[in-house]
């Protein structure tokens, strides 16, 4: 009979296997080539989004100093680049994020959709997990590690982008907008002269807050259905179904039959966003319609959707027999 030498691993770092399994999990879902192809599709429209500033910006210091004529009006350009810039909301508020980020969404529903299979779904069907789980780890372990690979991949293409463009449109205005709205720290006096100090513009606090709350949720969710389904073909139709034929479904309702606006709620992506601009300090005015459900009860029904997916899998990781 074979022996094999027991693996044993301290008390103080287990922790640390969490980051191997995420970047094994990370580099199995990068070597498809398509997913090289999508996360280019989506920095397509960070690119957007990046120059489309710059080039507004660009255009407005150009013609700071000249007027041109709209039929018997004479009028600065430079304010009708200004109302462009609000219209497209390239004016780094925060609609700008909330748009680059609903944007995103498509790109990252279908990305997270494809690895889904490869992230976990495959450790189901060839036996995988139950050799993790004989070694010195737990099963949350596994699940954070899992869950670690996707929150990578979800922030690589949402809160990263998000965070560049901030620093980008508080290089081309001023300094100050890294300030802006900041709430007041007290001042520092450097002899006779005092400092005001500042805490940072809240829209930095609401960009992370937003990308948390797309990493739990997108990561619980992925999680969940690549445990029940395991493979990418069902992963991807019922991922399909809840984020965009739910969609469907809760505009046809609220907008065309004038139902309740809290059969919204069915649209998982827009609870997202109701409670991300929530974090951003924007209401459900600044939407298209309206007619928005309050971002508590969104906030609720995606709570509710995490707990019955964390119950799920719990179940689902406790029912494997670990080889010993």
């Amino acid at each position: 009979m074979l022996q094999y030498a027991p693996l044993t691993v301290a008390d103080g770092r287990r922790h640390s296997v969490i980051w191997p399994i995420a970047m094994a999990a990370v580099a199995l879902s990068m070597r498809r080539r398509l997913s090289w192809i999508l996360y280019g599709l989506s920095l397509l429209v960070f690119l957007m989004f990046f120059f489309g500033q710059y080039l507004l910006s660009w255009a407005q210091g150009q013609t700071a100093e000249t007027t041109i004529r709209i039929g018997f009006i004479r009028t600065d350009p430079t304010r009708l680049i200004g109302v462009l810039r609000d219209a497209l909301h390239m004016n780094g508020g925060a609609q700008t994020y909330r748009n680059f980020v609903t944007l995103q969404g498509s790109m990252v529903v279908i990305v997270l959709a494809l690895a889904g299979s490869v992230l976990i779904g495959n450790d189901f069907r060839c036996g995988s997990l139950a050799f993790y789980l004989a070694k010195p780890l737990a099963r949350w372990h596994y699940l954070a590690g899992k869950g670690l690979a996707v929150a990578l991949m979800v922030n690589l293409m949402t809160t990263l982008p998000a965070l560049v463009l901030f620093v980008q449109y508080g290089f081309l205005d001023s300094w100050e907008y890294f300030v802006r709205d900041g709430q007041r720290l007290g001042a520092v006096s450097i002899g006779s002269v005092r400092i005001p100090l500042q805490g940072p513009n809240p829209l930095l606090f609401g960009i992370v807050g937003y990308g948390a709350l797309l990493t739990v949720c997108l990561s619980i969710m992925l999680l969940a259905t690549s445990c029940w389904l395991r493979k990418t073909v069902p992963l991807i139709m019922v991922w399909t179904t809840v984020f965009f034929f739910f969609r469907l479904v809760a505009v046809a309702l609220v907008d065309g039959l004038q139902y309740d606006a809290r059969w919204r709620l069915l649209d998982l992506w827009n609870d997202m966003t109701l409670v991300g601009g929530t974090c951003l300090g924007l209401g459900s005015e600044s939407f298209r319609s309206s007619r928005q459900p309050a971002a508590a009860e969104a906030l609720v029904v995606l709570s509710m959707v995490c707990v019955a997916c964390l119950i799920y899998l719990s179940r689902q990781i406790r029912a494997v027999e670990v080889v010993g």
